[in-house]
C-alpha cells in the first residue's frame, strides 16, 4: 500500500512541476517605448509630434494635389471654340468653373489676349510658377522631418549610452544590469522611433513630389496647347 502512494505522488510531481512552469513576461509596445525613462521618453514625445506633423501633411497635400489634377478632359477644346469665336468671356467663365491650376493658367493667358506672344508667355509663366508654390506648400516640412527624425533618435541613443556608462562610472563597474538596462533602453528604443519617423516622413515626401510633378506636367502641356492656339492662323 505504501508502495502504491509512493509511486502515485511520484507521477504527480511532473504534472505540478509543468503546472507551475514559470509564464513568460510579454512586453506591450507602450511598455517598450516608456521604459527609457525620462530622457528617452521626451526624445520619443518629440518623435511622435514629429510623426502627427508629417501625416496630417502628408494627407492635406496629397487632397489638395488630388483635387489639383483633376480637369475635364474637353476643357482646352471648349477654350478653343469659346476664343475662335471671339467670346473671350465665356473662356474666363469656363475657366472660373473649373478653378483649377489649369484653369487659372489659361485664364491668365486669356486675359493677355491682344498683347504680345512674348508677353502673353511670360505671364503665363508667373502665374505658374506661383501655382506650383502653392502645390509645394508645406511639402519642405515632410523633407526637414525626414531629415531630423533619424538625427534626433540617434541623439536619444547617445544619450542613452552616456546615462549607462555613468552609471558604470559611478558604480566603479559594478552597477546592476537593472540600472544599466534603462540607458540601454533610451538608445534603442529612440533610435527605432526616429528610423520609423524619418522612414515615413520620407516616403510621404516622395509620393508628393511624384504626384506634384505630374501636375506641372499638365499645367505645362495645357500652356503650350494654348499658345500653339494663338499662333494658329486666323
Amino acid at each position: 500500500m505504501l508502495t502504491l502512494l509512493l509511486q502515485e505522488g511520484a507521477d504527480t510531481l511532473p504534472s505540478l512541476a509543468a503546472e507551475e512552469e514559470p509564464v513568460e513576461k510579454t512586453l506591450s509596445l507602450l511598455d517598450l517605448l516608456m521604459s527609457g525613462g525620462l530622457p528617452g521618453q521626451i526624445i520619443i514625445l518629440v518623435l511622435f509630434v514629429l510623426l502627427f506633423v508629417a501625416i496630417y501633411i502628408y494627407f492635406e497635400r496629397l487632397f489638395a494635389i488630388k483635387a489639383a489634377s483633376q480637369m475635364d478632359s474637353n476643357f482646352m477644346n471648349q477654350i478653343k471654340d469659346h476664343v475662335a469665336n471671339g467670346n473671350i468671356e465665356a473662356a474666363k467663365i469656363l475657366c472660373a468653373q473649373q478653378n483649377s491650376p489649369v484653369s487659372r493658367l489659361t485664364a491668365k493667358g486669356i486675359s493677355r489676349i491682344g498683347s504680345p506672344l512674348e508677353d502673353i508667355n511670360t505671364a503665363i509663366e508667373n502665374s505658374g510658377k506661383l501655382e506650383v508654390y502653392r502645390l509645394e506648400k508645406n511639402v519642405s516640412v515632410l523633407a526637414t522631418i525626414a531629415g531630423a527624425g533619424p538625427m534626433i533618435g540617434f541623439l536619444g541613443t547617445v544619450i542613452g549610452m552616456v546615462l549607462a556608462f555613468h552609471q558604470l562610472a559611478t558604480s566603479s563597474g559594478q552597477a546592476e544590469m537593472g540600472n544599466l538596462a534603462e540607458g540601454i533602453y533610451t538608445a534603442m528604443t529612440t533610435t527605432v522611433a526616429g528610423l520609423i519617423v524619418g522612414i515615413i516622413a520620407y516616403m510621404g515626401y516622395n509620393h508628393l513630389v511624384v504626384r506634384t510633378d505630374k501636375v506641372v506636367h499638365q499645367m505645362e502641356a495645357t500652356a503650350v496647347d494654348f499658345l500653339d492656339m494663338l499662333n494658329e492662323p486666323a
